[in-house]
């Protein structure tokens, strides 16, 4: 393989992937900055209850993951018939996920949230958004995983403009439902969460009648509904269940960070969700680009090209380092400037005051940009289960580090972010070594 086809196909297949893997941070950040502007309480909530969202979102897709590495290893050995099988079975499995959680944010989110939050009009923002918010759940799951089975097969261009749709109603939706605009109630927080379940509900809509005029004999042939296998669902689960706790251990380990921190009280809970927020922005290539390299991993495996495997994994590893370098330098040395479009006001302070953080997170992305796509290149090979293993171990020791500084030595938010720092620092080297002293060719699935 070429060298120029290679990065080709990883700018080809990585950047619409880009943007379809960013659909949650794209909501959160529209959310954020339009409550930004409408009250500080609603921000404050926001910060918290967008990222017990994600968790909930990152288990479907976690799920979606798990069948994209099936459909692409399937796409790889040119087997169509288990390829489409696969994707029901994981259609399927979805469904009933998204059942049982909606069920239970609708019976059991007040409660859950009267458990770890202190601040009484905090508490009742983030019930506010969360309830409208879940009836979301269905239609993202359903998106991810089309979005899953045209990843898989390397058919990724739409995706760009599903998601164009998704957040330009979500913005539109955001101002209207938010401060009550051409003729609708002011809602607030609750506004935002409406705004995002009825955005992902025309993003499906518009996705659905995309393929239903595809041109691609293999899309086309998905409308058949095939009867439900278990043994396929399992290998689905299998392969799957190892990326969906990783998922749900490194965002609830997030979450658990950001409920202490809001007890740690004063505006610290608004710095923080802040510099979330730039996190988020400046994480979107990474995520993409690692969801790129599963696809590729998974498809040159697939065709038997192991061999391939590695040096295309330090080609994504180099685009990725060089255009997450590029776009963060400007936002964390110069965030006045940066910023004040989303989070512009006649009071800087709240800017001016993250400035330490954000020179932190430079420090995390460095380690980020690179360490992700190791790490992800590890799942694409067909490694989920080491994969939970490494993350798993490696947020034990995060959360440590988060209760000793933050809970008990009631450190500064620089120390208390500075656990990022080490999180993904041990995940590149730990990556390194698997990549290279492990054999990692006898893995099947």
């Amino acid at each position: 393989m070429k060298l120029e086809t290679t990065y080709r196909q990883i700018f080809a297949i990585s950047i619409p992937i880009m943007l379809g893997s960013a659909v949650q941070n794209i909501i959160a950040l529209t959310d954020s900055v339009f409550l930004f502007h409408y009250s500080d309480v609603d921000f404050r909530a926001i910060g918290l209850v967008s990222v017990f969202y994600l968790i909930i979102s990152a288990i479907g897709y976690g799920f979606s993951r798990g069948g994209q590495i099936i459909i692409a290893r399937r796409f790889g050995e040119s087997d169509n018939r288990n390829l489409v099988r696969s994707f029901y079975a994981l259609l399927y499995f979805e469904l009933a996920i998204a059942t049982l959680i909606f069920t239970g944010i609708q019976f059991g989110g007040q409660w859950f949230f009267k458990q770890i939050v202190s601040d009484l009009e905090t508490f009742d923002r983030c019930v506010k958004y969360l309830i409208p918010r879940s009836y979301g759940i269905f239609f993202s799951y359903l998106g991810v995983i089309i979005v899953a089975l045209y990843t898989g097969i390397g058919k990724t261009r739409f995706i760009v403009v599903d998601v164009i749709v998704l957040a330009t109603v979500n913005m539109v939706l955001n101002y209207a439902f938010i401060f009550g605009k051409w003729g609708f109630p002011e809602m607030g927080i609750a506004g935002a969460g409406w705004a995002s379940s009825v955005a992902e509900f025309i993003a499906f809509v518009v996705f659905i009648i995309y393929m239903i005029f595809e041109k691609n004999r293999l899309v086309r042939g998905i409308f058949f509904f095939p009867r439900l296998s278990i043994p396929l669902v399992w290998q689905v689960f299998k392969v799957s269940i190892p990326i969906v706790i990783q998922v749900i251990i490194g965002l609830g380990s997030w979450f658990v960070f950001f409920s202490l921190i809001e007890n740690m009280g004063g505006n610290k809970l608004e710095i923080s969700n802040l510099v979330r927020i730039v996190y988020l922005i400046l994480s979107i290539p990474t995520w993409g680009f690692s969801s790129g390299i599963n696809t590729l991993a998974s498809n040159m495996r697939g065709a038997g090209n192991d061999d391939e495997v590695i040096p295309v994994i330090w080609k994504t590893v180099n685009i990725n380092f060089i255009l997450t370098v590029i776009i963060s330098i400007p936002v964390i040395f110069y965030p006045e400037f940066m910023l004040y479009p989303l989070f512009g006001r006649e009071d800087m302070t709240i800017i001016t005051e993250s400035r330490p953080i954000l020179y932190v997170l430079g420090i995390i992305l460095i380690f980020f940009s690179s360490g992700a796509i190791l790490f992800n290149g590890i799942l694409g090979i067909g490694a989920t289960k080491l994969g939970l293993w490494i993350q798993g171990s490696l947020t034990f020791f995060y959360m440590i580090y988060v209760f000793v500084f933050v809970k008990y030595f009631d450190s500064n938010l620089v120390v208390a972010w500075f656990s990022e720092v080490l999180y993904w620092v041990f995940t590149f080297f730990i990556s390194l070594w698997f990549l290279y002293k492990f054999d990692w060719s006898k893995i099947k699935i």
